[in-house]
């Protein structure tokens, strides 16, 4: 045991060890160091122990008691080394007796932690080495030591005083950094306060728990409380029990998991997981790495900048090994991820494993790969390694074993992370996209991600699929742009037929010559409707509606409360949701959407199914019809060889969904409230086209001026007649296929004869020239009818 003396004995310490930050000294009017707390805990305890340690109790307290007799309760601190016995009998009764004193760090001081005067060697050893003078010690110098010590002493008082218990314990975290090992180790300093008392001087204060509630709940300085509770109105008497616990580990496995409980995967928090790793080692000569398993498209991709913390990474950037080298040997090791230890790497070795000479290269000397799992797959790899010789061993690696479920969610959160930002780019850049297509972008992303790394101002990559094959599909409302015309005519011809009721109403109650001449020119309006109406006839209409019935109507109902229910109505007629002068413009979008909703699902669902024999993209645009684009061909999935099979079984599935659709709008006639019927086109191109991603639009478009000319037969080919008949090629119950040469054609012609057979299609096939379209001659086409039946 070490005991602090006086300053007079030469042959021992200069005093009690301080403990103290700067000059602080506690603003308290009396702290005194006594035992009388001690004892007092000890004649409580006699009520409950056996008789052996009863026995042994009365025995200390009895000694107590004879020591200070005639001397108060009170301990000088300049006196405490007469004391020596009493402190070892209190040490032995607060602490097991196998305990080894030199690897036991306990301590006595006064009651407020500032002075050590009794203590196991291991702990006086362990302080003396922190302190500078040989009595001084720093605590820490993260820590506030003024905060701690006051913040130490409100927490008594609540807790003595006012029977409000702390939710803070009484311990300081004290980090140092070790003589031998070179590393950071944590002490928690924990203070038993159990043989203080607490007395005040003078009358209690009233608390205001309101008040004080912040403090209470932790993060508020003691402010409020010093000017309620002010110190020097307490007497604090007894002594603490200070002991020091080495929580290395746990402080150590705190810090990876506070990088992942703040998803923090920045270079900063990297570096400090990087050395609670090499903490939990043991040995600053050993290091680490980390590689997240970032994929592309399934392949382990390595150049992003999360990455530079890998030494197996940055050596090969180093030495010139080629990014498809290094790629094709980590993502083999990839297929079988086992734990790989190198220690004094040999020759041999560098010949079986390439990538070692790199790292002999820069001087390590051990290195290992250890697979990091989450949910059983492999979320990274950590690295292990040393320039010093240092053997990587099952010792060491069960040092670090603690940590690699924390490092395991760490880089699952770093993967995430990764992907999260390939799917931003793709988002920002693009749009959501169809797997079909997503392995493109997420190349474009990827490298958009990389080059952003050394050119900020980087532009994204144009997105290109070339030679695939276009198919080109359209299910068209027939007339509507008439039937939409047909019922705006229709809900303007009740409206003005309302309101001439109206104004007749109006004047039945009130006499107005003005009234008159708007049922005229209502029904001067309602005779024009019956013929054509011109845009100018519809913007003077809306103006006479607009800026003149409504103004008057308004002004009659305030001024005329007796017409307010005729008018009333009149307004209520005008809701675009319920009223009737919308009802047939209603009836004709429920109709429109029951149709589209009813295309789309079934398009949807069936091209879903065909995905699973080939990927193919497939787009989709609504007008007062469904519109649809797919593209088929080796460059959409370079991984699985194009034939075309895959095509024709497309080109299939086309013609037998349009007979399908017809069917099936067909059959919505009776659930239409207003009768609309479809027609179906598609537009055979046998010859494949380059098509690319337009970050301005964010769709497919076509590239090329041969390529372009695709596109504007599509877009006009469904305004095409038959050629010196006048007739539409689009109609209800037909399929209408537009071709330029008869070879292309062949192909549809043998489905159309199968689907004959299965009576899908009718026994009336057309071929017919069209009529020339603005810069488009020489199209041909075939028709035919759907049996409904």
């Amino acid at each position: 045991m070490y005991l602090a003396k006086s300053n007079t004995d030469s042959n021992s310490l200069k005093g009690a060890l301080e403990i103290k930050n700067n000059d602080f000294r506690p603003a308290v009017m009396e702290s005194t160091l006594s035992f009388k707390p001690f004892v007092a805990h000890l004649k409580n305890m006699l009520k409950d122990e056996p008789a052996v340690k009863s026995e042994f109790y009365r025995f200390v307290i009895e000694k107590f008691e004879n020591e200070m007799k005639g001397n108060g309760s009170a301990v000088l601190a300049k006196d405490h080394v007469r004391y020596k016995e009493l402190m070892e009998l209190v040490y032995m009764i607060l602490t097991p007796l196998a305990t080894n004193e030199k690897e036991n760090f306990w301590a006595l001081s006064t009651p407020i932690p500032d002075k050590i005067f009794f203590s196991t060697d291991g702990f006086y050893h362990f302080l003396a080495q922190q302190s500078t003078d040989g009595q001084t010690v720093n605590l820490s110098p993260v820590q506030h030591f003024k905060a701690q010590q006051i913040q130490f002493m409100y927490r008594l008082i609540l807790e003595r005083i006012y029977n409000i218990p702390s939710l803070v314990k009484n311990e300081i975290l004290f980090e140092y950094t070790d003589a031998v090992t070179n590393l950071p180790k944590f002490y928690n300093i924990n203070t038993d306060t159990r043989f203080i008392d607490i007395q005040l001087q003078g009358k209690l204060p009233a608390l205001d728990y309101q008040a004080i509630e912040p403090y209470l709940q932790g993060g508020a300085d003691t402010t409020i409380l010093e000017s309620i509770l002010p110190l020097n109105r307490f007497r604090f008497e007894g002594f603490s029990v200070i002991t020091l616990q080495d929580v290395t580990i746990q402080r150590a496995t705190d810090i990876i998991k506070e990088a992942l409980v703040n998803h923090n995967y920045e270079t900063e928090s990297n570096d400090s997981i990087i050395q609670a790793l090499k903490t939990l080692a043991g040995d600053d000569r050993v290091d680490f790495g980390l590689i997240p398993s970032y994929q592309i498209n399934g392949k382990y991709v390595f150049a992003n900048a999360e990455c530079s913390q890998s030494m197996i990474i940055e050596a090969a950037k180093k030495f010139g090994v080629t990014e498809e080298l290094f790629n094709q040997l980590v993502n083999k090791y990839y297929t079988n991820p086992q734990t790989a230890v190198f220690n004094n790497i040999t020759d041999q070795q560098v010949s079986e494993q390439p990538l070692l000479n790199i790292l002999r290269s820069e001087g390590i000397s051990s290195f290992a790969l250890i697979p990091v799992f989450y949910n059983k797959k492999v979320a990274g790899i950590l690295e292990v390694f040393s320039k010093h010789g240092i053997a990587l061993d099952d010792a060491l690696f069960s040092r670090i074993q603690t940590a690699l479920p924390l490092i395991a969610q760490l880089l699952k959160y770093s993967t995430d992370e990764f992907n999260a930002k390939i799917d931003n780019v793709i988002r920002d850049k693009f749009t959501p996209l169809q797997p079909s297509v997503q392995w493109k972008f997420n190349e474009a992303a990827w490298n958009f991600l990389e080059t952003s790394i050394s050119s900020p101002n980087a532009e994204i990559e144009t997105v290109t699929f070339e030679k695939v094959h276009p198919l080109y599909g359209a299910i068209d409302v027939r007339n509507s742009t008439f039937e939409r015309n047909r019922a705006v005519r229709e809900d303007i011809k009740n409206q003005l037929s309302f309101l001439g009721n109206t104004f007749h109403s109006i004047k039945k109650v009130i006499e107005l010559e003005t009234t008159e001449t708007f049922v005229c020119a209502c029904d001067r309006w309602a005779t024009e409707i019956n013929g054509y109406l011109s845009s100018e006839d519809e913007l003077a209409l809306n103006r006479f509606l607009d800026a003149e019935v409504n103004p008057f109507l308004l002004q009659i109902r305030e001024q005329y409360p007796m017409t307010k229910d005729i008018v009333d109505s009149y307004f209520q007629a005008l809701s675009e949701t319920d009223g009737l002068f919308f009802e047939n413009r209603r009836k004709l979008e429920s109709s429109l959407q029951l149709i589209n909703a009813s295309v789309s699902n079934y398009i949807d669902n069936a091209q879903k199914a065909l995905k699973s024999a080939y990927p193919f993209y497939f787009e989709k645009f609504r007008t007062d019809g469904i519109e649809y684009d797919m593209y088929i061909g080796q460059s959409m999935a370079p991984e699985k060889p194009f034939d075309t099979l895959y095509l024709k079984n497309l080109r299939l599935w086309q013609l037998t969904s349009m007979a399908e659709i017809t069917r099936l709008t067909e059959k919505l006639l009776p659930q239409l409230q207003r009768p609309l019927k479809t027609t179906q086109l598609i537009f055979i191109h046998s010859n494949p086209i380059n098509i690319n991603f337009r970050n301005d639009e964010r769709r497919f478009d076509v590239e090329g001026a041969y390529n372009i000319r695709y596109e504007i037969i599509k877009k006009r080919i469904d305004k095409a007649f038959v050629r010196e008949s006048g007739e539409r090629l689009t109609q209800p119950g037909k399929i209408a296929l537009v071709y330029f040469n008869d070879s292309e054609a062949q192909e549809y012609l043998d489905y159309i004869g199968d689907l004959q057979q299965m009576g899908l299609l009718k026994d009336d096939l057309e071929y017919l020239e069209l009529e020339e379209l603005q810069g488009v001659a020489g199209l041909k086409a075939i028709r035919i009818g759907v049996n409904y039946m």
